[in-house]
């Protein structure tokens, strides 16, 4: 992987400079990807692992298709599992489906359900175009590249570099230990503040999760 042989091996000012080069030019082609999507977008994340008939696949599929319906495109990580549903639910739904894949040594393929594609060398160029498309996330249940992406996009938030950004949390029984840490260790010892809670939102259902993505954006676009 690139990441790896730049982050683990002492190079020369020119094969540094070369490599930077080659970054940039990636950043600039995933910027040229996001002006591909002619409508707004939401962001899909979720678990690799998952399949078809699983819960969180259906879920994740079953969103997609409603934003679809309602005119905007879906933006996931090109794999399979959550990514692959979202993307699928999405072309169901009649929808523009965006996948921003990676070079991974053993996963991930692309899913067959992208009308716009990348793939990726570089975790960071990728991450940066799932903001970058995106009016909001949706985050299903997931390991540690999920949980990678929520807590990037509510530092973000937290930060202000990006505003009025909703993030949805879909199942709440698997994301409910999660908030329980943060309300009673987080909050208490002054890690966050408690209204940094409100930058999330859980539900439990497909339509909940959409209108929650729609409000936020018609609130700020004057709708």
């Amino acid at each position: 992987m690139e990441d790896r042989r730049l982050l683990e091996t002492h190079q020369t000012l020119a094969e540094l400079r070369q490599h930077s080069q080659l970054i940039a030019d990636e950043f600039f082609e995933g910027f040229e990807a996001v002006e591909m999507i002619d409508r707004p977008a939401v962001s899909f994340f979720g678990s690799a692992r998952v399949h078809a008939g699983s819960a969180p696949y259906e879920a994740a599929r079953e969103t997609a298709a409603l934003f679809a319906q309602a005119g905007w495109a879906v933006v996931t990580g090109g794999g399979p599992g959550v990514m692959e549903a979202a993307n699928r639910g999405c072309k169901e739904g009649g929808g523009l489906s965006i996948g921003f894949n990676i070079h991974l040594p053993h996963e991930q393929g692309a899913n067959p359900y992208v009308d716009i594609g990348m793939t990726f060398r570089h975790f960071y160029a990728r991450k940066t175009m799932f903001v970058k498309a995106a009016e909001g996330f949706c985050v299903f249940p997931g390991g540690f590249g999920t949980a990678d992406e929520l807590f990037e996009s509510l530092t973000l938030i937290q930060t202000g570099t990006v505003v009025h950004f909703p993030v949805v949390l879909f199942d709440s029984a698997y994301w409910s230990p999660l908030l329980d840490w943060v309300r009673t260790r987080l909050v208490p010892e002054g890690m966050v503040s408690p209204d940094d809670l409100e930058l999330l939102s859980v539900t439990d259902e497909p339509a909940e999760a959409v209108e929650r993505v729609l409000a936020s954006w018609a609130r700020r676009n004057g709708s």
